[in-house]
Formats: C-alpha cells, sequence, structure tokens
C-alpha cells in the first residue's frame, strides 16, 4: 500500500499547479454540498466566534474558502516530496526568518508556534529546505501504512517525527541540543491535557504541552504562519513571544498557554478563511461542580 501511495503521489504531485488550483476548489465546492457534518461544525464554530458581526453570507462564504483550501492542499501534499529549493522559492516568498536565528544564538532550541492554518504540512517542509528543519510533534495515524506514507512525506527533507505520547523528554534532549520543536497549538484537547484559555471570547481547552516545555526549557518561543497569497504561499516568522517565570509553575504555563492562543487568534482574525474551522474546537468542556480553569490577567 506504502508503494501505491509513493506512485499516486509521483502523479498526482507532478500535476501542473494551475490545474490543480482549478481542480482543488471544484472539489472542495463539491465536499462543501456533500458533508453535512463538518460544514455544520464549521459554520457553527464561526459564529461563535464572530456572532452576530458575520452575516450568515460571509460565514458560508468562509466555509466553502476552507473547503477549497483543504481539498487543495490535498495534492499540494502529494507534491511535497518533490519539492526542491528551486521549486520552493518560485512558489513561497519568507520574511522575518531572522527571529529564528536571533532565537537559536541563546542555545537553548526554539518552540515554534503555529496552528492548523494555511498548508501547514507545507510550511514545515518550506522551513526545513531554507535551513531550518523541525522536529515534529504529531499523533499517530491510526493506519499503520498510512502513517508510514505520511511520515516519509514530512521526513524527505530533514524533519523529525516525534510521537506525543511521552514525548517530554525526547523534547527537551532536542531543545538542548539546540533543534526547532513545533507543536500545533489549536486542537481541542483533554481536561487532563490542557488549560482552559479564552478563544474568540470562549474558553476552549488548550494543550499545556509546549508552555510545560518553555518553562522546563527556557527556549524562546516563536510564532511562524504561512498562508496563501497570489503568488504561491507567504511563510512569515514572527518576534518571540514573551514570558517569564514566578516560581508558580501552573500559573506560569497558563499564561504562556494564553499568550500562543491569543497570537493564534489574531492570525485568524485576518486571514479566517485560512483556518481549519472544521474541527471541533471547544468540545472539552469543564467538569460540572469544578468552575473554569482560566488564565489570569
Amino acid at each position: 500500500m506504502v508503494a501505491l501511495l509513493k506512485i499516486l503521489s509521483l502523479v498526482l504531485g507532478h500535476l501542473p499547479r494551475m490545474f490543480v488550483l482549478t481542480l482543488g476548489p471544484v472539489l472542495g465546492s463539491l465536499v462543501f454540498r456533500l458533508d453535512k457534518k463538518r460544514r455544520g461544525v464549521a459554520i457553527d464554530n464561526l459564529r461563535r466566534a464572530f456572532g452576530a458581526s458575520l452575516s450568515n453570507e460571509d460565514a458560508s462564504r468562509i466555509v466553502r474558502k476552507v473547503f477549497s483550501n483543504l481539498a487543495v492542499m490535498f495534492f499540494e501534499f502529494m507534491r511535497l516530496p518533490w519539492l526542491d529549493e528551486k521549486r520552493l522559492d518560485a512558489l513561497v516568498e519568507f520574511e522575518g526568518l531572522s527571529h529564528f536565528d536571533e532565537a537559536l544564538k541563546k542555545g537553548r532550541g526554539v518552540i515554534m508556534c503555529t496552528a492548523h492554518f494555511g498548508n501547514w504540512e507545507l510550511l514545515a517542509i518550506a522551513l526545513a529546505l531554507k535551513g531550518y528543519p523541525l522536529d515534529l510533534v504529531v499523533r499517530e495515524v491510526d493506519d499503520p501504512k498510512f502513517e508510514e506514507f505520511v511520515s516519509w512525506v514530512r521526513t524527505r527533507t530533514g524533519n523529525r517525527i516525534i510521537y506525543k505520547q511521552k514525548a517530554m523528554r525526547k523534547l527537551l534532549t532536542r531543545l538542548k541540543e539546540n533543534a526547532i520543536v513545533t507543536i500545533l497549538l489549536d486542537q481541542n484537547v483533554t481536561l487532563r491535557e490542557g488549560f482552559f484559555v479564552d478563544f474568540f471570547g470562549t474558553p476552549a481547552c488548550t494543550n499545556k504541552g509546549p508552555a510545560l516545555l518553555a518553562l522546563a526549557s527556557g527556549a524562546p518561543i516563536v510564532p511562524v504562519f504561512i498562508r496563501r497569497t497570489a503568488r504561491g504561499h507567504r511563510v512569515e516568522a514572527f518576534k518571540e513571544i514573551e514570558y517569564g517565570q514566578t516560581g508558580e509553575r501552573e500559573r506560569d504555563a497558563e499564561e504562556v498557554t494564553r499568550r500562543c492562543t491569543k497570537f493564534i487568534e489574531e492570525m485568524i482574525r485576518r486571514h479566517p478563511e485560512e483556518w481549519f474551522w472544521v474541527h471541533r474546537r471547544w468540545k472539552t468542556r469543564p467538569e460540572p461542580g469544578k468552575g473554569l480553569q482560566t488564565a489570569r490577567g
């Protein structure tokens, strides 16, 4: 099966880009019409996030664009194994990579703050080709054969895979080696795994792992995002997110999580069609009678 997927990647990965940009939206529009469940989740999420300020027409337009982007992203994922630096320069523009350089000079590694935004799979490949290989913290795909294929795509340019189960020790070791660790921070997690922090005005259970990792290592946190442009894609790295340590570990970790989540929210507000609205971001709720564990300040 893995061999067949690689052959499929070879075929789809060499389709002309304009053909992909034409076919993707057509398929995305079809899925938008047929997948009522995910369409409903996305529209409900948008209404929760933007309330009455977003019309039904605008919500529908954004969700259509999300489905279109995801369809295009499928074809783009198949192109990733065949991407080289020459093709990359024609497809992706970069800004702010000096923020990586400044952070790496500290010698404590870097924690990259990003989200399921734009083509996040291309983001990892593009940075590796530019000389910034990443340690990607991911959940293992349920199908072992498909997992093998996906890992093959993700690691062909020098990135490393670290599975999230019991990953903290490995990540601390990699940060000591001045590596760049990437954990996408915009997904719902269980009560045990997260803090409730504000996200579009509603507390959302958010992975505490990156914050705990930052506090344990002293690694700087650098936000990096990719979005679509008329030319192709734009990768932008931003100034590191400042954080301190008061000695109250849980409180400090909660504050770091809040700051990272706020940055992600600001990016989504600027480009709402780029985010993964089909995910049930507010699914986990506080246990009855225990109240919200929300960020202070």
